[in-house]
């Protein structure tokens, strides 16, 4: 097989993604089933995400966890890095807003870092994600650095 040709199905490996590299993802809408699912198996029953309808909030409609909403764009950059991904070695979160029920959220990346690990056989790439909704806004930022297989 020709090594420059990129296999359907397999991520981003080291040599792909330069510093200034960019791509979204494909989006996702959040279901009020998803946060309840959410909710009870990470027992996350703030009553801010645990009680459906509350008209005296600052946040109008059903809230969305923030580790829901982190969880959700990376499982949206999963074909990003399937079958080259070795590990996830650290991130800083910062959530910019809220997420509501029936927003549709895509993540938007940016490679800020790249360089070989001590041993050279493998990479260290770190992103500036930010995960966007609907409206164009800004919902959460973190910056993950990944381990990532050479070609």
């Amino acid at each position: 097989m020709n090594q420059n040709v990129h296999p359907i199905g397999r991520g981003y490996a080291y040599e792909d993604l330069k510093v200034g590299f960019r791509f979204r993802t494909h989006r996702r809408t959040i279901a009020e089933s998803d946060v309840t699912s959410f909710v009870n198996l990470t027992w996350l029953t703030e009553e801010l995400f645990a009680v459906a309808d509350d008209s005296s909030r600052a946040i109008k409609g059903r809230a969305v966890p923030g580790a829901l909403v982190y969880s959700f764009a990376e499982g949206l950059l999963l074909p990003s890095m399937q079958d080259t991904g070795l590990a996830f070695l650290n991130t800083t979160l910062d959530v910019k807003g809220p997420t509501v029920v029936g927003d549709t959220l895509h993540v938007e990346c940016e490679v800020t870092e790249a360089r070989l690990t001590s041993k050279g056989d493998r990479g260290l790439v770190r992103f500036a994600n930010k995960v966007v909704n609907q409206r164009g806004e800004t919902v959460l930022e973190y910056n993950p650095l990944r381990m990532l297989k050479r070609k």
